[in-house]
């Protein structure tokens, strides 16, 4: 099982908020980004340090610091871009890469419309970000794209994923971790996920 779950009280009361049909554009914004902060403390905890030389008020001391141009934060847009602020809050410096997906009517796979890393992607640390892991196949083919790019490290980070698409990142990715704040019971006929929270980009930017 690839998939870590934020099984935490704080996340399950944001989450309830969040799910809230009466919760407004404003708040729904606040509370993706505040969610995809607590996404990023879990994606990180195997993070490698650097040594360094600090000095305190005090004295000098030895510690540790993260190398934060390691870091490539890929959202999927559009309502990937959403978490952005979540993530750099925490890893300011980290670069910001992009990628454009859509659905095609014909073959209901997904097709590349924009694309554009960072230099040296292949060299850093992506971190994928979308709110909602439904079919899996925009993040899958995202993580296809990397590859290709010969990104080796790739997390895959959402707010609520779906079962079927766990699966088909385990199935193609095997490779790449799954960190979301909860899985939800599946998809429905339309494939949106239920109970779900909506359509992710229509309530972060208030075009419905």
């Amino acid at each position: 099982m690839n998939e870590i779950v934020l099984n935490h009280p704080l996340i399950t009361h944001k989450l309830a908020i969040l799910r809230d049909i009466n919760t407004g554009t404003k708040e729904f914004r606040e509370l993706v980004t505040e969610i995809s902060t607590l996404l990023c403390y879990e994606a990180t905890k195997d993070a490698e340090l650097e040594a360094t030389e600090i000095e305190t008020p005090l004295e000098k001391m030895q510690t540790a610091k993260l190398n934060e141009d390691n870091y490539a934060v890929v959202p999927i847009l559009r309502a990937g871009m959403g978490m952005v602020e979540g993530i750099i809050n925490v890893i300011p410096n980290a670069k910001v890469g992009h990628i454009g997906l859509y659905r095609s009517e014909e073959t209901f796979q997904p097709v590349e419309y924009y694309y554009k890393m960072p230099d040296g992607i292949a060299d850093r640390i992506a971190m994928i970000i979308d709110p909602m892991l439904a079919t899996g196949g925009s993040a899958s083919a995202t993580i296809d794209r990397l590859k290709e790019d010969g990104v080796k490290a790739i997390k895959l980070l959402s707010i609520v994923a779906a079962p079927e698409g766990i699966k088909v990142i385990e199935a193609n990715h095997p490779d790449v971790k799954i960190y979301c704040a909860t899985v939800d019971k599946g998809l429905n006929e339309n494939k949106y996920i239920v109970p779900g929270l909506g359509d992710a980009g229509d309530r972060i930017y208030g075009t419905k």
